[in-house]
Formats: structure tokens, C-alpha cells, sequence
């Protein structure tokens, strides 16, 4: 990975789990404890605005590729693929190991055959890391039974959000007994040594319990017709994207989240309250019932401020949540003082912290606040 480069080929790592379980954490606690080894990234979000693009934008630089409005597993072929992989494995870029961060609802079986057809003669496949949110396993798992099949494919499983979690220990036992050959490294707040990215590569013959031949068959229905991506995670879920010039008043933001439908999973972005607070723009992840925001500066007095949010949720009403959004903008020209309040009630460290324990993000520089997680 240094002066004979040339002759090497890049390792490609598809980094895959459910919706919220922590895969930008994940990678950006990678980005920082690399040990000096390279990381290129192409980060695909399920959802107009590309949220977790921006998140490890920063630390990225120039070595992210970002896809998004669409699952990576059905909006590209192995030749778009080889595509995008092409600026990442350029020997000019300097890259050791390439990370696909696939989107919560995408489907690694997929992934992994994209990435075994490429015929890009710069990279090898390098394994599947699927991550799995300890305190969602048991809901997940019991609403998308094919769980179970993701995990048994994959060559390192990264069990997250154990401080989460009401049985952490259960939780390990049950993922331990779903896999085969894989390892399985307990985390907080997505904290695993970057050597595990880098060691997780599959023997030559089996990639978790499939063989190649598995993985090259294509999936069919009972009629021997190819399914597409009807059984795919994602075709049972719908995204919203909202983006508002307009600051949003926070007690109408909390009205609206504190009344979110139960099918309304995902919901991540940056919030612009305006005069309420000049000097951030918050963060806010939530995930089921789970919700926290993260105050952080502005990323530059150059850039427009805005508000940016994708929803991501079974069986939601996207007009109607998309009007919801629309009524909370603003329209006092000043700051009531006790407006932040209910907000700042989901922030980390606050007074009024709810008791539930929190998962922070990973900076995208260690000096700056944390970022959106997928």
C-alpha cells in the first residue's frame, strides 16, 4: 500500500445494517484512527438530500464518492459501479481500503455481487461489515426476518449501541448464534479498531455462509422470474426530503416530532432555529422513539443556512409530513427565550436531559460536535 502500489489491488468494504444503526459513526471513528492508512468512502443515501454525505464530507475531503435518492443495490449495476470506483482506486488518490456505506434499507446480498462482477482490475472484494443496532435488534428483527440472512453473509458484524441496549448480553448470544466463521466485536458509539476493517476479508472460496456460485445466481420468484428489488428492504419504505431557507420555530419542530407516527423510523439532517440560536445549527437524529439532537457551529458563514431533513418511515403519509414540516418554519422575527427549552431537553449533557442513555456521533474533526449517524 505504499511504493509498489501499482501492483496491488485496493480491498473494497461494504459496510451495511439497518436504518440508524450507526454506520456513519462508524466510518467517521475509522476516518480518525486509521493509523495512517487511507480511507476512500462511497456513502449512498436513501433519500433526496444527502445527509450522510455531508456528515463525512469534512473528513473525507476529495476521497468520497456520494450516491444519492436511491438504494446503491438497485440504482446502479457492477459497471456503473466499477464507475465510481475508478476516481477512488486511481493510484493518484493514494487510497488503502475503499468503504461503501451502503443505505439502511439496501440489501448486502447485492452489494456483494456488484462488487464481485466489477471487472475494475484495481480492487478485490474485501468483505462485508454489517453493523446491528443492539437496541433495535429484537424490534428489527421480528418486523424484517431477513436480518438474520444479512448477518449470516457477513465476515465481521459490529454489535452497536451496547450502553443501549436493556440485555446486551442476549443480544450478543443471538447474533452470535445467527452467524458461522464471522467475528463479532461488541461497540459503543460505533468505537471498533480500524485493523477489523482491514482483516475482515472472506477466504478465497466463501464469503460468510454463501459460496460464490451462490452470490453470482440471481434471486427469483416462484414462477423462475426475476424478483428485482421487490424483496428488498427498501421497497417497503418511503423517504421524505425537506429543505427550508426559513429557520424553523422549535416549539413547532417538537410539537411535530413529539406527534411522529409509529411508521415514521428514521429521521435525520441539521435544523436551522435562526434567531433561537445564531451561532449553531443542530443535528438531529432519531431513530424509532429515540431522538437527540447535537448543537454545532456553522461549517462556514459562506454557505447558506438552512434546514435539511430526510424521513425515512413504512407506510407514512409523505404530503402530510411534508405540510407538518412546512407549518413549522418561523415567523416571529425574534427569539422567545424559552423557546429552546423542549429542545435542548435532547441534547446530550443538558439539565433536563432525558434519562434514556444517548449515542453521540463521531466529530468530523476532533475539535468540532458531533454529526448525523445513518
Amino acid at each position: 500500500m505504499d511504493q509498489s502500489r501499482g501492483a496491488q489491488q485496493i480491498p473494497v468494504v461494504v459496510l451495511a445494517g439497518f436504518l440508524g444503526s450507526g454506520k456513519t459513526t462508524l466510518l467517521n471513528h475509522l476516518l480518525h484512527r486509521s493509523g495512517g492508512s487511507r480511507i476512500g468512502a462511497l456513502v449512498n443515501d436513501f433519500g433526496a438530500i444527502e445527509i450522510d454525505a455531508m456528515a463525512v464530507a469534512g473528513a473525507l475531503g476529495d476521497s468520497t464518492v456520494s450516491l444519492g435518492n436511491g438504494c446503491l443495490c438497485c440504482a446502479v449495476d457492477a459497471g456503473e459501479l466499477d464507475v465510481y470506483l475508478e476516481r477512488l482506486a486511481a493510484p493518484s488518490a493514494g487510497i488503502d481500503v475503499i468503504v461503501i456505506e451502503a443505505s439502511g434499507l439496501a440489501e448486502p446480498q447485492e452489494l456483494v455481487r456488484m462488487v464481485l462482477a466489477s471487472e475494475h482490475p484495481g480492487i478485490v472484494y474485501g468483505g462485508l461489515v454489517e453493523v446491528v443496532d443492539a437496541a433495535e435488534f429484537d424490534d428489527t428483527r421480528a418486523k424484517h426476518p431477513e436480518i438474520d440472512r444479512h448477518l449470516a453473509l457477513a465476515d465481521l458484524v459490529v454489535v452497536n449501541k451496547l450502553d443501549r441496549a436493556a440485555d446486551g448480553e442476549r443480544i450478543l448470544r443471538t447474533v452470535r448464534g445467527l452467524i458461522d466463521r464471522a467475528a463479532v466485536v461488541p461497540a459503543t458509539y460505533g468505537r471498533i479498531d480500524p485493523e477489523f476493517l482491514f482483516d475482515c476479508r472472506p477466504s478465497e472460496e466463501r464469503i460468510g455462509q454463501l459460496s460464490f456460485d451462490d452470490l453470482h445466481e440471481h434471486q427469483h420468484d416462484e414462477h423462475g422470474e426475476h424478483d428485482g428489488h421487490d424483496g428488498h428492504l427498501h421497497a417497503a419504505y418511503d423517504s421524505v426530503s425537506f429543505s427550508s431557507e426559513v429557520p424553523l420555530d422549535p416549539r413547532r419542530l417538537m410539537a411535530f416530532l413529539d406527534s411522529r407516527p409509529e411508521g415514521l423510523y428514521r429521521i435525520k439532517g441539521y435544523v436551522d432555529f435562526g434567531p433561537h440560536d445564531t451561532a449553531n445549527r443542530y443535528a438531529v437524529h432519531a431513530v424509532g422513539r429515540f431522538l437527540r439532537f447535537y448543537p454545532e457551529r456553522w461549517p462556514s458563514a459562506a454557505e447558506p443556512r438552512l434546514t435539511q431533513l430526510v424521513l425515512i418511515g413504512s407506510g407514512i403519509d409523505a404530503a402530510a409530513l411534508r405540510k407538518e414540516l412546512e407549518a413549522c418554519r418561523a415567523d416571529a422575527p425574534h427569539a422567545d427565550e424559552h423557546a429552546m427549552w423542549g429542545v435542548l431537553r435532547y441534547v446530550q449533557g443538558s439539565e433536563d436531559e432525558p434519562s434514556e442513555p444517548t449515542e453521540p456521533f463521531e466529530p468530523t474533526e476532533p475539535s468540532e460536535p458531533p454529526s448525523p449517524s445513518s
